[in-house]
């Protein structure tokens, strides 16, 4: 196939190329766009592509790398500054000596001095704790990786060498001071006090980049390419079930300035995917404080952070807890461009560089909404646990992979956690029904003061009631008006507290018109039909297969009575049917369909 050479080129629209090769010393600078390459990139010794302004590089090949060369890609990404506290990385680029992917260490880092120079990190020595932003120098004294780990001890020291394997994260504190470099002239300085810049340099990292796993153990990993990585795509590829469907990501309380790990506050936050196009579902990080072998100590808060966890941004490192033995394999069919900004894609740290929004995505489908309640329970008046439960028609009552979460801060000595299967929890799907009770399981090392309250609801039925039920004295209380307070003795409970619907002592006078909405499948004229006497404004219709793939769908059904939809052409089988209100009451059922019209 015919390569494209290179000499000197500024690209500033999407281009899309078969291949590229680099003459020797040539350069092509990319800015605000998407640089697609169908198959390899050969970087000739002394060449570079500038990857600028949110600029991705989006690559085809399937299978192995083979970039070649010895050039480098440059591209930016901002970390934390603060040089007390932790950002989990994962390299876009490695070392460029071979072909295919190559290894990574810090040595590869390097300040920006303009829009195409930078001066390498100075690599602090090992004894010396505090990174600077200018000059920059970084502390290879906090470079770790974690590799099938499980116990804190088993984090193993990488410093300054070249050793990180392509989809191997590390961990690394951020620095002090400000840098007022502008390196592209466009009023947005290396470090303004709040967002410390990184310039990667190295062979692009592309194609298939695999990490091995063992079951119940914990890896640090991350965005292995320069370009955003869609999570939902990763974490539910049929391949990577090993990677047990969550992304943990690390965050740090970053008003505590101590190098000690006894005075550490942070904890994990937990993104589920649930589905293919959904925006996911997160909880975020209960702050603990640690004991110096890296027990957690009780103390600490709910964190703060809101980001969209969905696209993951160029850098971003979160850690997978596998539930078998196997593999996860990042591949380039789970790349995506997406500008990073709040709301879109947005790497953790105190602020977003995010001014632009542009995101461009090709045959993405339309992003499914998600039903949900989240239940904060705050304990002793020191930390705040948050849960959250999401109602889908696909998920049952045991352990749904891509939907439930586990509880990486599961040393917590009192805790309220979701417990299915035996296993503690932070989020739970289930399927959507007005009279179950969700357990809650709750651990109290001494005598604990636990407070229950909804502080959100999405896409859920407004007028539909949310209770704590109490089993030790029989007792209802309305959660998402109010909160329950309630004093425990040191034991586990995992029957007594249960997240109800309905308030057993008020049943008498439940509104029945609420339950006048029929679905019933006509297999004889291959129809499914739908009853609507009250005249509910749909919102949306869908039907799903066992597999939880939607096969029919319809918006904006309006007040009509009846509706019909056809099944002509399903197979045989259950499936589950769903009807969303405009007020998000939601009503499904079971149907079975059968080719045969009997």
């Amino acid at each position: 196939m015919k390569k494209t050479i290179l000499l000197i080129l500024i690209l500033t629209t999407t281009k899309s190329v078969s291949q590229i090769y680099f003459s020797p010393s040539a350069y092509m600078y990319v800015k605000s766009e998407v640089l697609f390459v169908q198959q390899d990139i050969n970087l000739g010794a002394g060449s570079n592509l500038y990857l600028r302004n949110n600029s991705q590089l989006v690559q085809g090949t399937t299978g192995t790398s083979t970039n070649s060369g010895t050039g480098t890609v440059s591209v930016y990404q901002e970390g934390t500054t603060n040089n007390y506290s932790y950002n989990y990385w994962c390299s876009p680029v490695g070392d460029p000596s071979a072909i295919g992917n190559g290894n990574f260490g810090i040595t590869m880092l390097s300040r920006p001095t303009t829009s195409t120079s930078s001066l390498a990190a100075t690599i602090l020595p090992a004894t010396n704790s505090d990174g600077t932003a200018s000059p920059l120098a970084i502390a290879q004294k906090w470079i770790y990786k974690l590799i099938n780990a499980t116990s804190y001890s088993q984090w193993v020291f990488v410093g300054g060498t070249t050793t990180l394997a392509p989809g191997q994260g590390f961990s690394m504190k951020g620095t002090s001071g400000t840098d007022g470099t502008d390196p592209e002239g466009t009023g947005v300085t290396n470090n303004p006090g709040s967002a410390q810049r990184y310039d990667f340099r190295g062979k692009p990292n592309d194609g298939d980049i695999t990490v091995n796993l063992l079951a119940n153990n914990t890896t640090l990993t991350g965005n292995p390419y320069p370009s955003a990585l869609d999570l939902n795509a990763f974490l539910l590829d049929a391949s990577n079930t090993a990677s047990g469907g969550t992304a943990y990501f690390w965050e740090q309380d970053k008003t505590v300035n101590s190098h000690t790990l006894i005075n550490y506050r942070g904890g994990y936050e937990a993104y589920s995917p649930v589905s293919r196009n959904s925006p996911g579902i997160y909880t975020p990080a209960t702050f603990s404080s640690y004991n110096g072998d890296g027990t957690v100590n009780n103390g600490g808060s709910i964190s703060s952070l809101i980001i969209n966890r969905r696209f993951s941004p160029i850098g971003q490192g979160f850690v997978l807890n596998a539930n078998a033995n196997g593999i996860a394999t990042f591949r380039n069919s789970h790349r995506i461009f997406v500008k990073e900004a709040p709301g879109d894609s947005q790497f953790e740290r105190n602020t977003s560089k995010g001014s632009n929004t542009k995101k461009e995505q090709s045959n993405e489908e339309a992003v499914e909404e998600l039903s949900y309640l989240r239940l904060n329970t705050i304990i002793n008046n020191q930390f705040t646990r948050q849960l959250a439960l999401a109602f889908l028609s696909t998920a049952t009552d045991g352990v749904d992979y891509g939907i439930d979460a586990l509880n990486m801060d599961d040393d917590l000595p009192n805790d309220v956690t979701f417990r299915i299967e035996d296993g503690s929890y932070v989020i739970q799907g289930i399927n959507y029904d007005d009279t179950k009770k969700i357990a809650l399981a709750v651990k109290v090392a001494t005598a604990t003061t636990f407070k229950f309250f909804i502080p959100e609801v999405i896409n859920f039925d407004p007028n539909q009631k949310i209770y704590i039920y109490d089993a030790l004295d029989d007792s209802y209380h309305d959660v998402k008006n109010g909160t329950y307070e309630v004093s425990v003795t040191p034991g586990v409970y995992n029957d007594r507290f249960k997240i109800t619907f309905k308030d057993a002592t008020t049943l008498g006078v439940e509104n029945n018109s609420l339950k006048q909405f029929f679905i019933s499948q006509d297999n004889i004229n291959k129809n499914l039909k739908a009853s609507n006497p009250n005249n509910f404004a749909l919102k949306s219709f869908k039907l799903y297969d066992v597999l939880g793939k939607t096969v029919l769908s319809k918006k904006d059904l309006g007040t009509d009575e009846n509706y019909t939809f056809s099944t002509t052409g399903l197979s045989s089988g259950i499936y589950i049917s769903e009807f969303l209100t405009t007020d998000n009451q939601r009503f499904t059922e079971k149907i079975v369909i059968s080719n045969s019209g009997k």
